[in-house]
């Protein structure tokens, strides 16, 4: 049933068909659940992993070999460490300020397409700043970004490769710059962990690579998804613009109600129940954020709603998103900037989405200010 999905029609209606069949099924050969208490389960189970026995990855054309998404402990836990730093509460909240500034500096126009002239320059210029990348770099990440998130449904490109390959030429500049004059951004403290030995060149790469295609390809795709859900629920949206202090609780509804990542896999190691050694599980995270089980009237967009338990729009368990609190700001930020700058905002011509099933978000959004 999952090869009926696509990128641009609501996945939802399969999701339920899928649910119908339990919380754990079968589906062309590979196992599923979209229940988010078996799904939440198996992404603490330690029984569970990313890889293979035999070191192997399932997507087979990865462009990150080695970083720590890719990777089970000890390896994810040595390389998730070094980045965490930069990632922390309190740094987070000292980029709040920027994130405002340029948000507003965005919305310094009346017609504009939501996407390319707001949700990804917004993230962009943060993830930039954080890892010490300077503005004359970051034109071609957007398009690097929505390249990798399609090599989650199609594999690698000759297209995706050819913009790996100038991405990292462009962060072997940077490093060698670093080693020359350490700064205080993320490159630097990476730089300075190579030269203890706590990680590698090539881990290094990719843990870069990680970071930047992670520090804004999910909040491109939470600003869209809350613009859209808002503006297609117009009492949410006049209740969120009487009351900007709600800007929290819209990002978290709309991680439950329309995560950008729409679904993940775990590798068994051992024999679990059903579930063979090497068998891979497929946790549909749409499907579990609107688990009947957790949520009451799971398909209605409600930014009052009570999280418990948490959405599993970041994950769960030691792959938990690093990015989740700057995810989160970033979020606050836009909608709130949104509301106060623009309280008639429309849309003024028809959505596209994107070509991925893993990465559900829009490709363009054509708005006015009135």
């Amino acid at each position: 049933m999952l090869d009926q999905l696509t990128g641009h029609e609501d996945p939802h209606p399969i999701y339920e068909r899928l649910r119908a069949q339990g919380p754990l099924t079968r589906d062309n050969g590979m196992w599923l659940t979209t229940s988010h208490a078996l799904a939440n389960k198996v992404l603490r189970d330690r029984r569970f992993g990313v890889r293979f026995a035999d070191g192997g990855y399932p997507a087979g054309g990865s462009l990150l070999p080695d970083s720590f998404l890719e990777l089970d402990p000890p390896d994810h836990t040595r390389l998730r460490r070094l980045a965490m730093p930069a990632f922390s509460p309190k740094k987070i909240d000292e980029y709040r300020a920027r994130v405002e500034k340029v948000a507003d500096a965005l919305l310094d126009r009346d017609e504009f397409d939501l996407i390319a002239d707001f949700a990804a320059p917004l993230p962009i210029s943060v993830i930039s700043d954080l890892l010490g990348i300077p503005d004359s770099d970051t034109a071609e990440f957007a398009d690097y970004g929505a390249l990798v998130a399609a090599s989650f449904d199609s594999g690698v490109t000759p297209e995706m490769s050819e913009a790996h390959d100038k991405v990292l030429a462009l962060f072997d500049r940077l490093i060698a710059e670093r080693r020359r004059t350490p700064g205080d951004d993320v490159i630097s403290s990476l730089v300075a962990a190579e030269a203890e030995r706590k990680l590698t060149a090539q881990e290094m790469l990719g843990t870069l690579v990680l970071l930047l295609v992670a520090g804004f390809e999910t909040t491109v795709n939470l600003i869209g998804n809350a613009t859209r859900a808002l503006l297609d629920h117009p009492a949410q949206w006049r209740l969120f613009k009487a009351n900007p202090d709600l800007a929290p609780a819209v990002v978290e509804e709309t991680l439950r109600w329309a995560p950008p990542v729409q679904l993940t896999s775990r590798i068994a190691h051992e024999r679990v129940d059903a579930i063979g050694k090497d068998e891979v599980v497929t946790l549909l995270l749409a499907a579990a954020n609107r688990d009947p089980e957790v949520y009451p009237e799971p398909h209605k967009f409600d930014v009052m709603r009570v999280h418990q338990p948490e959405h599993l729009a970041f994950s769960s368990g030691i792959h938990y998103c690093l990015g989740a609190t700057l995810a989160r700001m970033e979020g606050d930020v836009a909608l709130r900037a949104l509301a106060r700058r623009m309280p008639d905002l429309r849309q003024t011509g028809p959505v596209t989405f994107r070509d991925s099933v893993v990465i559900r978000g829009m490709r363009s959004m054509p708005v006015s200010r009135s």
